[in-house]
């Protein structure tokens, strides 16, 4: 045989061993010149073709990574969480470019009351950036918002058309999420006298006890539905039990009062739903309780400053601490963050002081008599803690009113979808995924995590189940399915 021929014949491997070996040379010089980060080139280069290849496959691939991922600094003043962050900037130029090329995204998730809240509330995002106090500081944020919310609300979306979908990306992320909580259990073990080292047990995987807490407390409900679903049988079925098991085991091990009562609260919007109570005379209920409490604040204020139990790995301590607003540290601490945000947003009613700039600026806000044991002069601890009063201080009245309609569009939908739905299995799905977003917006009064990969994943994610499940289960959806090509590409049919 000629060598020709051979070449001819054998042209793929070579070039595979070709660039192997120019890869292998490349990294070496690299790392030999102190260039670490340029050696990841090669491994960006098979996300990449991963990405045109396999794009669903790269989004749960994201998702199976996120739990695992770690803050690293690669540059002053420049974290990243490692690796989730860089897939998803190359994720979100690649949607963006097959959207662009192929002009098939469907134009109905588009038109979603959810779907246009959201592009609503990145524009105003994006406004507010260009008018903040620290416009560098504003724009970072607002890059790093977008590149989770294009792939894990805006992708997913289309990609979740498909149900099996849904399910493959809440196991990929739950069996992440399983596996640190299983570590974060086992540190537990002769620690429970110690507090403050029960409140670490997660890292480096979550930064601390309330955001871990908080992610259990998302994959509860959506759990709980995979036990009982049609599609578990057998070892499927007592594989979702045990992963239950192991996600109430975590969610009681963290210590997250905020946690414990977004799952009650869940539990009883829950009930209310099962009753067939309209979600509007729900969101009347809320507003009556918080009516109730501004009349009466002074004898709440009064009863509540009373109680002098602070935290505690007594589960009865713990309980009772939640509503010390005098002696605990962590409620004084988020008291005085309110207070703070309070005065800032008041210089600025309408369109706050930048994204993402309240850490940077809060300490000068601070009162004396307000501070906790934990407070800092500095003001270097971080956000405003609360889903609601930290975007009405950054991005003003209309940032944090276009948050709660955005929330609440979402819930409305949910309960809406497991009402109408003529499959029970999409109701049953809707009705999960809407209560596993309750237990965030919950939680987000007492903190905010969406400026993290580790919660904005799979709450944009679980949003984008509730507008899949909507758009894709209505009679007219089955005339028009969106498909993908064999090439990768998004098309629509019909």
């Amino acid at each position: 045989m000629k060598i020709t021929d051979w070449y001819r014949n054998n042209r793929t491997q070579i070039l595979a061993v070709a660039a192997t070996l120019v890869f292998a040379v490349a990294n070496a010089i690299l790392l030999l010149k102190d260039f670490y980060y340029l050696s990841l080139i090669p491994l960006a280069g098979l996300v990449l073709l991963l990405f045109i290849t396999r794009f669903e496959t790269g989004l749960m691939c994201m998702a199976l990574f996120t739990p695992f991922a770690i803050n690293i600094a690669l540059m002053p003043k420049m974290e990243l969480s490692m690796p989730v962050e860089p897939m998803m900037i190359l994720f979100t130029l690649m949607f963006f470019f097959r959207a662009l090329a192929s002009r098939g995204y469907d134009t109905r998730l588009l038109k979603h009351p959810v779907s246009l809240l959201m592009i609503a509330s990145m524009v105003w995002m994006l406004i507010t950036a260009c008018t903040s106090k620290l416009p560098l500081v504003s724009l970072k944020y607002w890059l790093a918002r977008l590149w989770f919310v294009v792939p894990f609300f805006f992708a997913a979306a289309q990609i979740f058309r498909n149900p099996k979908r849904i399910r493959e990306f809440f196991w990929c992320y739950a069996i992440g999420l399983i596996a640190v909580v299983s570590i974060a259990t086992a540190k537990t073990v002769g620690n429970f006298s110690d507090l403050q080292t029960l409140h670490r047990v997660m890292q480096p995987f979550y930064n601390d006890h309330t955001a871990y807490g908080c992610v259990i407390a998302l994959f509860v409900p959506a759990a709980f539905y995979f036990i009982f679903s049609r599609n578990s049988k057998g070892w499927g079925r007592l594989l979702s039990l045990a992963i239950m098991s192991l996600l109430l085991v975590g969610l009681f091990f963290s210590y997250c009062r905020a946690a414990w009562i977004s799952v009650l609260g869940a539990i009883g919007v829950y009930v209310l739903i099962r009753m067939g109570m309209k979600v509007k005379w729900m969101v009347m209920l809320f507003g009556l309780v918080v009516g109730v409490f501004f009349v009466y604040q002074s004898d709440v204020l009064y009863k509540l400053g009373k109680n002098h139990q602070d935290s505690s790995y007594d589960l009865a301590g713990q309980i009772k601490s939640i509503s010390n607003i005098s002696t605990d540290a962590s409620n004084l601490e988020r008291l005085n963050r309110w207070a703070s945000a309070l005065r800032m947003w008041k210089e600025s009613p309408v369109i706050g002081c930048g994204p993402g700039t309240y850490q940077f600026l809060y300490a000068s806000y601070q009162r004396s008599y307000q501070l906790s044991t934990i407070s800092t002069n500095a003001g270097n601890l971080g956000n405003a803690h609360s889903e609601y009063i930290g975007p009405m201080t950054e991005q003003g009245v209309p940032g944090v009113a276009l948050v709660i309609a955005l929330f609440m569009t979402t819930f409305a939908t949910g309960v809406r979808v497991y009402r109408t739905a003529g499959n029970r299995q999409v109701a049953d799905m809707a009705l999960a995924f809407t209560l596993s977003l309750l237990t965030y917006y919950i939680h987000g009064v007492f903190n905010n995590f969406l400026d993290t990969d580790k919660l904005s994943v799979p709450v944009w994610a679980f949003t984008a189940v509730i507008v899949a499940l909507d758009v894709y289960n209505k009679p007219e959806a089955a005339e028009a399915q969106p498909t993908e090509s064999p090439t990768g590409q998004i098309t629509n049919q019909g």
